[in-house]
C-alpha cells in the first residue's frame, strides 16, 4: 500500500467513524442523557459551543472566528501531510498526521453543518435534516459523548488550592475526533525522530 493510499484510508475511516457515532448519539440520545457502560466509562451526550473542553469566547463572532481558524489550520495540516508523503517518512508519521487532520475535519463538520441539518428539540432526540434547524451555517455545536470518570473523591487537604474539594479524574467529555487528534499527537511523540529529523551538519 502506498503512503498516499494509507493516508487517504486513515482519513476516510476516521471521519466516517466520527460522524456515524456523533449522528447516532444526536438522533438517539436526549441532550444530557447518560448510559453507564462501566463505572469508569459512560456515554454522556453534551454539546460544545466553543473550543475544546467547553471553553467559549466571543459569542457567534467568536464561534465563526474559531471555525475559520480551524479551516486555515487543516489547510496547513494537509500540506504538512503531503510533504511527508513526498519525503516517504515512516508510516507511523503518516498515520499520525492523517489522524490529526481527520479529527480536526470531524469537528469542523459539526461546527459548519450541524446547525443547519439538526433541529433543537426540547427533551427529545434531534431530527437529522430537520425542517426547522437550530442554527445557521458555521454556527453548529460539536457533539461530545465519551466520559471517563476514572476516579471521583475528595482531594487530600495538603494539596495546595484544591485540597479538600471533590474532584473527578478524568472530568472532560470528548468525541471520536478529539480522540483521533490525541492519538495522532501521541504517535508524533513516539515517531518524533522520523517526524522531526535533525539536519546533519555538513
Amino acid at each position: 500500500m502506498s503512503k498516499k493510499t494509507l493516508a487517504i484510508l486513515t482519513i476516510l475511516i476516521a471521519i466516517i467513524l466520527d460522524q456515524i457515532i456523533k449522528i447516532y448519539v444526536k438522533t438517539h440520545f436526549i441532550l444530557g442523557e447518560e448510559v453507564v457502560v462501566f463505572d469508569w466509562f459512560k456515554i454522556h451526550f453534551v454539546e460544545n459551543n466553543g473550543m475544546a473542553m467547553g471553553f467559549e469566547f466571543g459569542g457567534k463572532a467568536g464561534k465563526l472566528f474559531l471555525t475559520l481558524f480551524r479551516l486555515v489550520a487543516v489547510s496547513g495540516i494537509i500540506y504538512w501531510l503531503f510533504q511527508n508523503i513526498k519525503k516517504k517518512v515512516h508510516n507511523g508519521v503518516i498515520i499520525a498526521i492523517a489522524l490529526i487532520f481527520a479529527g480536526a475535519v470531524g469537528n469542523i463538520i459539526d461546527s459548519v453543518f450541524y446547525g443547519v441539518i439538526f433541529d433543537d428539540p426540547n427533551n427529545e432526540v434531534a431530527t437529522l435534516f430537520a425542517e426547522n434547524p437550530y442554527g445557521t451555517i458555521f454556527h453548529g455545536r460539536v457533539v461530545d459523548m465519551f466520559y471517563f470518570p476514572l476516579w471521583e473523591g475528595v482531594l487530600p487537604d495538603w494539596i495546595p488550592f484544591v485540597g479538600g474539594e471533590f474532584y473527578t479524574f478524568f472530568q472532560y467529555i470528548f468525541n471520536p475526533a478529539d480522540a483521533f487528534i490525541s492519538v495522532g499527537v501521541a504517535l508524533l511523540f513516539i515517531f518524533s525522530k522520523q517526524a522531526f529529523p535533525k539536519e546533519e551538519n555538513k
